[in-house]
């Protein structure tokens, strides 16, 4: 039980006797075990998902705990509270039956003659924390689904996401950092606030803390999620960087070089630059990439927010 709880080492002292079929190896674990296990012994094992209860299952459960206390289900629960208790318990069978019995308990404490009504279930149980893993798979996967409601311009998706984790006791500043992230990949020139938005988010965040904060990542989330998108300056990065990668250090030109000594001038470092602000519109056009790479494109302005004027303005230079 718990494998995961073994380090690295003692999971790689099981890898030849489960090879060699010396015993046959059966661990449980509550973490995700892609994240947890060795992949060597991943790989030798096969793994088998137990999901949450669904609801149907669920009632049955509680028909039967019932049935062993000599009552019935809708002695105890109204059928609101039924299903909000099914709802609380998150598909987990302990919790829903602890739950159970603190409301079996505390029916006949106050000698009750009618069920529990859905609202006053808070009252009677002790709340159960939010299922939510720091380190491993539900961290991942839910900052995952948060930033792909914000990018994909869901302003209610985003904030549920961000709502759990938060709830879950993710770190704000973690959030608020991706968030910085997004804004520069996802948003980028199609609307350049953006970025100072995330940015004053993060500081707001640092500044304030939980659970005012939740405050300032709402807004930040909000904002990004409906704000035009455009990836073509995070694209055009990345354009460069394989560009670079591929064609190692080429020569700058001559005319782009600094000539801050009488050697470098007399190499022709600085000869035929022309000062941008000469021209009638601060622009004089010239070339400025390595030889080799003249004519190359790295940033393609998308035809979406301010990108719309960088297009028009770069096309209004070379007129």
């Amino acid at each position: 039980d718990e494998i995961h709880r073994l380090n690295k080492a003692q999971q790689d002292v099981l890898l030849p006797f489960s090879e060699q079929g010396d015993f046959t190896l059966i661990g449980a674990t509550t973490e995700n075990p892609s994240y947890e296990l060795n992949s060597a012994l991943l790989s030798r094992c096969q793994v088998f998902n137990f999901l949450p209860l669904s609801q149907e299952d669920a009632q049955k459960i509680l028909s039967r705990a019932a049935e062993v206390l000599d009552t019935t289900l809708s002695t105890i629960l109204s059928d609101e509270a039924v299903q909000r208790l099914i709802q609380n318990g998150q598909g987990d069978m302990r919790t829903l039956l602890n739950a159970f019995e603190q409301i079996f308990q505390a029916f006949h404490l106050e000698n009750r003659d009618q069920p529990f009504a859905a609202e006053e279930l808070l009252e009677v149980l002790v709340q159960k924390p939010m299922a939510y893993d720091k380190s491993g798979s539900e961290h991942y996967d839910t900052i995952s689904a948060f930033i792909k409601s914000v990018r994909g311009s869901d302003p209610d998706a985003a904030l549920y996401y961000l709502a759990r984790m938060i709830k879950g006791g993710e770190d704000p500043v973690f959030v608020a950092r991706r968030l910085v992230v997004l804004a520069s990949e996802d948003v980028g020139n199609a609307d350049p606030r953006a970025l100072e938005v995330a940015v004053a988010g993060l500081q707001a965040v640092e500044l304030v803390g939980l659970p005012e904060a939740g405050i300032n990542l709402a807004q930040v989330t909000t904002y990004l999620s409906s704000a035009p998108k455009s990836n073509r300056s995070y694209m055009g990065w990345k354009k460069a960087l394989a560009k670079v990668e591929e064609t190692g250090a080429l020569p700058i030109p001559l005319a782009l070089r600094s000539a801050r000594t009488p050697l470098t001038k007399a190499m022709g470092y600085g000869e035929g630059y022309k000062y941008s602000h000469d021209g009638p519109k601060s622009f004089i056009q010239q070339d400025f990439l390595p030889e080799e790479l003249k004519g190359q494109k790295f940033y393609e302005p998308s035809d979406r927010g301010f990108e719309k004027k960088i297009i028009e303005y770069l096309k209004w230079l070379k007129e």
